[in-house]
C-alpha cells in the first residue's frame, strides 16, 4: 500500500486570491504553505503521496497548483476549481483534463450564497464535461447541505464524487443525529465516497480521539473503509490547535495518529482502504 493524504492545500500569500484569509481571522494560516513546508511531515508520518485541493477560487490557483504538482514529486495530483457555469467551462474543462495531474475539481460550494447552486441548469454542461473526461468532483458542503446533496449526486450518477472532510458535522456543539441520518442516506442511495478529514477542526481546540469518536463511527458504518479515504486538511488543520501546540509537526502528526486510533479497530486490509488504496482507486492515482 502506499500512503496517500487525500486532501491536503498550499498557498503563497502573494498571489493574492485568498480572500477567506486574513491575518485578523486565521493568524496561524496568514503565512505560506508550500511543498517544503509539508514534506518533512510526510517523511515523519509515513505518508508517500498527497492530493493537493484547490484553496482559492480562481483559475489563477488551478494553474498555480498544476505548476508545483509538476515539480513536486509527492504530488500525486490537483484537484481545482474553474467556473462551471461559465460559458467557457466545457471548453476550459475538455483543456484542463489533457494534464496529467488534474484529478478532479472543487467549487467551493460552503461559500456560496445559494445552497442549491448545485442543481442550476446552467452548471449541467460542465458537469457532463467533467464525467466524460473522467474528472473527480470533490463536494465541499456542510449539513444543511445534504438533502441538496443528495439529489445532485441522484441527477449525476455516473459523476465520480467524494464528500470533504465528512460534510463538516457539527462535532464543537454535539450535533449528530440530523447529520448520521443524512449520510447514512446518501451512503446507501449514492456511489458517493467520503474524507476522513476536517473533523478535528470542526471539533474545535479542545478535541481528544472520545470527541471524535461517534462521528468517526458513523461514517465507517456508512461507507464502510472502502469508500472512505484519510485526509489531513493541512495546513488547516493548524486551526485545531491551541497556541501552545507551536511546532510545525505537531498538528499533521497527532491528526494523522488520531486517525489511525480511530480506525484501529478495523482488519488490515481495510486500514489499508482507507489510508491509501481507496484515495488510488478514486483518484486513479498509479
Amino acid at each position: 500500500m502506499t500512503r496517500i493524504d487525500a486532501h491536503q492545500h498550499f498557498w503563497q500569500l502573494s498571489r493574492g486570491d485568498y480572500g477567506w484569509l486574513t491575518p485578523q481571522s486565521l493568524p496561524k494560516l496568514y503565512r505560506n504553505f508550500l511543498p517544503e513546508h509539508l514534506a518533512p511531515l510526510l517523511d515523519w508520518s509515513g505518508v508517500e503521496r498527497t492530493v493537493v485541493v484547490q484553496a482559492a477560487p480562481t483559475d489563477a490557483e488551478t494553474d498555480f497548483l498544476l505548476d508545483l504538482a509538476q515539480r513536486t514529486p509527492f504530488v500525486a495530483g490537483v484537484v481545482g476549481w474553474t467556473d462551471l457555469e461559465s460559458p467557457r467551462a466545457v471548453a476550459r474543462i475538455e483543456s484542463l483534463a489533457k494534464h496529467g495531474a488534474l484529478l478532479g475539481l472543487r467549487p467551493m460550494l460552503q461559500d456560496l450564497p445559494d445552497d442549491e447552486w448545485m442543481l442550476r441548469d446552467s452548471i449541467a454542461p460542465a458537469i457532463e464535461a467533467m464525467t466524460d473526461a473522467g474528472l473527480c468532483f470533490d463536494a465541499l458542503v456542510k449539513p444543511r447541505h445534504l438533502p441538496v446533496l443528495l439529489r445532485f449526486l441522484l441527477r449525476y450518477p455516473r459523476l465520480r464524487v467524494v464528500i470533504d472532510h465528512g460534510a463538516k458535522p457539527e462535532i464543537a456543539s454535539g450535533r449528530i443525529d440530523d447529520w448520521a441520518a443524512q449520510m447514512h442516506r446518501i451512503a446507501q442511495q449514492t456511489n458517493a465516497l467520503c474524507k476522513l478529514s476536517g473533523l478535528a477542526t470542526e471539533a474545535g481546540r479542545q478535541w481528544t480521539t472520545a470527541t471524535l469518536a461517534p462521528y468517526v463511527d458513523v461514517l465507517l458504518h456508512a461507507f464502510g473503509p472502502r469508500r472512505l479515504m484519510w485526509g489531513s486538511d493541512w495546513p488547516v488543520l493548524h486551526e485545531a490547535y491551541g497556541p501552545d501546540d507551536s511546532a510545525e509537526a505537531v498538528p499533521y502528526l497527532a491528526w494523522y495518529g488520531a486517525a489511525a486510533e480511530l480506525t484501529a479497530q478495523l482488519s488490515a486490509d481495510e486500514r489499508e482502504c482507507v489510508f491509501g488504496n481507496t484515495a488510488a482507486a478514486f483518484y486513479a492515482i498509479s
